[in-house]
């Protein structure tokens, strides 16, 4: 079959093929102008790729049709006439290189215009697809719905037996399900049928521009939300007309027939709407579940719910239904935000570079155009687009977003820079290392999703107890029905009674009900005490943690610069060294020049600015106070000041300060150096006590991680009393030194405030935030965040996390209790349905009110 070119997109034409059934591969040798992808065998830099244009290049048009990528050996072609992929191929080999045709490459390419002034620029940028290539070997699917472990858990069970477990990988942050060895269309198919199933939808993996099933999504989530808040409502107003009706709140509660009045009708018609409101999104995976005869905690709540209806417990069926709808909102809602982070940490980096082309010339390309190897320009206030190394200017880079420096580090040239860093006062020009995938910022980005794809949420011991629970239960109850009558002769009518008295018994309201009472309680009592934790699952775990990582800025320390020693010459004051220092720095926004004003107005000093305050770029400002030459700045500017009587007296009392991880300004006139200020990240006073009382808590290593000089982190961890300390660690370092505590202490925590803490955090067991500080990435990440930035709490946490298990276990341990003794008196005979039903709403009022005291626990508790 032969089809004009440009008509169609050949995967359109291929799908449509599909459609009928046949199958349609593209001819080798059949000419072509779509886009067409190689792997080149042998293309590994710049010569390869000269060849490679001189051999290609007049087959497809012209080199400007030619884009390559070295580091991953790939040439693209996008030909302005037809040709055949095997006349490229014959091309390709005359250079001694093999062509592969890539034929699962289906992402259009970017191409910037050429700048006129320039010959052949546009073909010397190493252009990548503005959409992420997929893996090679591997089929990644959007699961719309995928929120938790339980339908991880689900999917595993469907798509499992058709492609093997071992083959699938998933990623709960961006709502990902990847299949290795690349299934193909038949497979892919069955793929989707088999995540239908579980109630989920799959659909091609694709960046950019959300596509209609994630509006989908989004819409189910919203309607998810309004579905709960209706739920909840409901139950509220139902309750209300049952005590009403009933004379009293006891009344509504126990509902045994003869002793107290029935629900009047609006009551049970609230009860009714709101049960069927919460089980909207749970029922279909609870008859999955027993589909599969799979019993999980979706089909024992169901089960919950129809047994008190049955029993006319309408007020319980219907909190019962609405907790774990809330439970399942919140998860999916703090899943959503965390989502929504990530995606926000590409807005660091800005989406255009300006590229300095050979002529001399200027232009904006977009970043993902931009090849490694180019110069690009970055201007005073900009944000650096792209990793590299600084070829000319000097400036200072804000680089906290990346390396958590607490102060902006001073460039020049043969500097490494990084993407979303912010440049200071100096333009820069910088030759890029990395292209945009693989920035610093991109692998952050990475890192978070992959680390939280590794971490499946542990399953609660309820929801493996119904496993068990639920059709032992049945099985039991069955058994009592019919072999009395049949083996022994019993009264089929009493063994009846005797079998719906064990079922109403056994049913699990209590049992359900526990556990997502206290949590809530305990989410509630956390909340009051500034600890927002982000889900029951992150309750469990500070209560087995054996080691705490953090980092040092704006966690053990107070996250801004503070001067923290003043030294003068020649009988300067330290009052005169700050009248001066403030003089030059009255006008800057420079955060060290923050610093020296606050100090300034701490000694009662008013700030009157120098005149003519010019910046020295990279080094500090100089300028005029009456008639008098001032000048401050970083030890650099000291030294062109060696003329000066005291400059050797400065440099090694410099020297010395700095040794101690202080960042030092000099101060002077023209005629000798006044002195120097220390600055420096403040440690938090309360930080020593807090680490001592982690201790006293049972935390066996207290660790901090820091992308800060080794100086300046050893004396704050002799400050604080922290165990161990790791400095000048980039975020992937960071990252690896929580796997090593995993590995060595079994549960870790990794407490941090900036996008350089979110992978580590993520890798942690649990990750807590310093949540008033922190950046969006670092909250949105953690499991836990400290809203007061308050490290006491950390303390108050653990304990609060035991005691939440403790009566958990309580509820459980009481609920099943009860559920064997009321069993034992059924099958001898000694228990009415009317005693059932009262033992089942006691029990489930009992452990409601012993969860609620998680409501109360103070500060001063902290066991």
């Amino acid at each position: 079959m032969t089809i004009d070119a440009g008509v169609s997109s050949l995967d359109a034409i291929l799908a449509a093929v599909a459609a009928t059934g046949m199958t349609a591969t593209l001819r080798a040798d059949s000419p072509t102008t779509e886009p067409l992808s190689f792997r080149v065998t042998g293309l590994d830099c710049q010569n390869e790729v000269r060849q490679l244009k001189s051999a290609v290049g007049p087959l497809i048009g012209g080199e400007d049709n030619l884009f390559f990528d070295t580091k991953a050996g790939r040439m693209d072609v996008t030909p302005s006439v037809s040709v055949a992929t095997d006349a490229i191929k014959d091309a390709v080999a005359t250079t001694g290189m093999v062509a592969e045709l890539l034929r699962d490459q289906k992402l259009p390419l970017s191409v910037p215009a050429a700048d006129p002034s320039c010959t052949g620029c546009a073909s010397d940028l190493a252009l990548t697809p503005l959409v992420p290539a997929a893996i090679p070997g591997e089929a990644v699917f959007k699961i719309h719905g995928m929120d938790c472990g339980d339908e991880v858990a689900a999917l595993k069970r469907e798509v499992g037996p058709l492609v093997g477990e071992d083959r699938l990988v998933f990623d709960l942050i961006n709502g990902r399900m990847s299949v290795s060895g690349n299934p193909d269309a038949t497979l892919a198919a069955s793929i989707e049928k088999a995540v239908a199933r579980t109630g989920m939808r799959a659909e091609p993996w694709s960046e950019g521009p959300k596509t209609e099933g994630a509006h989908a999504e989004d819409r189910r989530r919203h309607t998810q939300s309004l579905l709960t808040t209706a739920s909840g409502l409901l139950t509220a107003i139902g309750f209300a007309i049952h005590a009403t009706s009933a004379g009293s709140v006891l009344a509504a509660l126990s509902e045994t027939p003869g002793v107290f009045a029935p629900a009047p009708i609006a009551a049970i018609l609230a009860y009714a709407l709101a049960i069927v409101c919460a089980i909207r999104y749970v029922a279909p995976k609870a008859l999955l579940s027993a589909r599969r005869l799979r019993p999980d905690m979706n089909l024992l709540m169901v089960i919950a719910v129809v047994g008190a209806v049955a029993i006319h417990q309408w007020f319980e069926a219907a909190t019962v239904s609405f907790f774990f709808a809330l439970a399942l909102a919140l998860e999916a809602w703090s899943l959503g935000r965390a989502r929504r982070a990530v995606a926000a940490l590409m807005e660091l980096a800005p989406a255009v570079a300006r590229v300095k082309f050979a002529g001399g010339t200027e232009k904006d390309i977009p970043v993902a155009a931009v090849s490694i190897g180019a110069h690009i320009v970055v201007r005073p206030g900009d944000k650096i687009p792209l990793d590299g190394i600084v070829l000319t200017g000097a400036s200072e880079v804000n680089q906290a977003p990346i390396t958590g420096e607490s102060a902006p580090v001073s460039i020049s040239e043969g500097s490494v820079v990084y993407a979303g860093t912010i440049n200071g006062e100096g333009a820069l020009e910088i030759e890029t290392t990395k292209g945009a995938q693989d920035t610093t910022l991109a692998r952050i980005i990475k890192m978070v999703g992959s680390a939280q794809s590794r971490r499946a949420p542990s399953e609660q011991w309820v929801e493996r107890f119904a496993r068990i629970y639920t059709p032992s239960v049945m099985g039991l109850a069955v058994a009592v029905l019919i072999i009395p009558p049949l083996i022994f002769g019993g009264a089929w009518d009493v063994w009846f009674y005797r079998a719906l008295v064990l079922l109403v018994i056994a049913c699990p309201c209590a049992l359900v009900i526990s556990t997502p009472v206290s949590i809530v309680a305990a989410l509630a009592g956390a909340a009051k005490q500034g600890v927002l934790v982000k889900g029951g699952v992150h309750l469990e775990t500070p209560s087995k943690l054996k080691a705490i990582a953090m980092d040092k800025t704006g966690t053990l320390t107070q996250g801004r610069p503070k001067v923290v020693e003043l030294v003068t010459f020649n009988n300067h004051s330290e009052g005169e060294l700050l009248k001066l220092a403030a003089a030059l720095e009255a006008r800057s926004e420079h955060p060290l020049a923050h610093a020296i004003l606050e100090k300034a107005a701490e000694a009662g000093i008013a700030a009157v600015p120098a005149n003519g305050v010019q910046a020295v770029r990279g080094k500090g400002v100089v300028g005029r106070i009456g008639a008098q030459e001032a000048w401050l700045g970083s030890r650099r500017l000291i030294q062109e000041y060696d003329r000066l009587s005291n400059s050797a007296e400065a440099l090694q009392a410099a020297d010395a300060l700095a040794i101690a991880g202080r960042t030092v300004i000099g101060v002077g006139d023209d005629r000798e150096i006044w002195g120097l200020i220390a600055v420096a990240d403040a440690v938090r006073p309360e930080a020593k006590r807090i680490v001592a009382d982690l201790h006293a808590a049972g935390i066996e290593r207290v660790v901090m991680l820091t992308g800060d000089n080794k100086a300046t982190a050893e004396m704050i961890a002799q400050k604080t009393g922290v165990d161990e300390v790791h400095a000048e660690l980039l975020p992937e370092q960071k990252v690896e030194a929580v796997e090593r505590l995993v590995a060595r202490y079994g549960h870790v925590a990794m407490i941090g405030d900036g996008v350089n803490d979110a992978p580590a955090m993520a890798r942690a067991n649990v990750g807590i935030a310093m949540g008033a500080i922190g950046s969006d990435a670092a909250i949105e990440t953690a499991d836990i965040a400290l809203m007061q930035d308050d490290l006491s709490r950390l303390p108050w946490l653990i304990g609060h996390s035991k005691a939440t298990l403790a009566i958990i276990r309580q509820n459980i341990g009481f609920s099943l209790a009860v559920k064997l003794l009321f069993t034992g008196l059924t099958i001898v005979g000694w228990a009415s349905l009317w005693g059932a039903i009262a033992a089942d709403v006691g029990a489930s009022l009992l452990v409601v009110l012993n969860g609620l005291r998680l409501l109360s626990r103070d500060q001063s508790a902290q066991t």
